[in-house]
């Protein structure tokens, strides 16, 4: 037999080797989940500002929002908002390394964050119920505007305590860097929110 008859036949009888798929790890199951779940909440928050810009359009009455809301007051808001974005990465960037002294120092400013913000929008709701005399039944601009700030409000609460928890959680040593996945999944939910409120400060108080 030829050495090329003898390469041909080789060739034929072995066998054909499927591509190796990687299994969904507990981290990739987390990220998929939580991405599954910022999909679904980007659709409802895309609706709630959609029917926020149908209702301004359809309205000739409709107030200018800078002469009710307190703009200067807002900015201060999302700039602490996008600030705790940046302290989110620098936590996971310390977990991801083994820095766990890092990592709980931006995660707690990260909380710090999101309660002043917090603070923040109870201090304006304040003003707005109490001086102003607005509330979700005055008006559609002021039932809109409640109802699209106060659900991103709870948002921003639910984010904070999930925050605080792992917080706590790397506190007792429990979170590691072998569990930096845990940090990577929160900070998606995070950092929507931070994006969020940037589009709701955008279409409700500036434009």
């Amino acid at each position: 037999m030829s050495e090329a008859a003898t390469v041909d036949t080789h060739l034929h009888h072995e066998p054909a080797v499927e591509p190796v798929q990687s299994p969904l790890t507990p981290d990739s199951m987390g990220k998929l989940g939580m991405w599954l779940f910022l999909c679904a909440d980007a659709m409802t928050f895309g609706c709630a500002i959609a029917a926020y810009g149908a209702l301004r359009i359809g309205n000739m009455n409709w107030p200018i929002p800078s002469t009710i809301l307190g703009i200067p007051s807002t900015a201060v808001m999302t700039f602490v908002l996008i600030c705790s974005s940046v302290t989110m990465v620098e936590a996971l960037s310390g977990i991801k390394h083994g820095n766990q002294a890092k990592f709980l120092k931006f995660m707690a400013l990260t909380v710090l964050g999101g309660l002043i913000f917090l603070g923040l929008q109870a201090r304006e709701w304040t003003h707005l119920i109490g001086t102003e005399g607005l509330s979700i039944k005055t008006s559609l601009f002021s039932a809109t505007f409640f109802i699209l700030t106060g659900f991103h409000g709870c948002h921003v609460t639910g984010g904070v305590i999930y925050l605080a928890v792992i917080l706590l959680r790397g506190m007792s040593g429990k979170i590691t860097m072998a569990k930096a996945g845990l940090v990577e999944v929160a900070g998606l939910y995070w950092h929507f929110v931070d994006l969020v409120w940037i589009l709701i400060f955008t279409f409700v108080y500036l434009i």
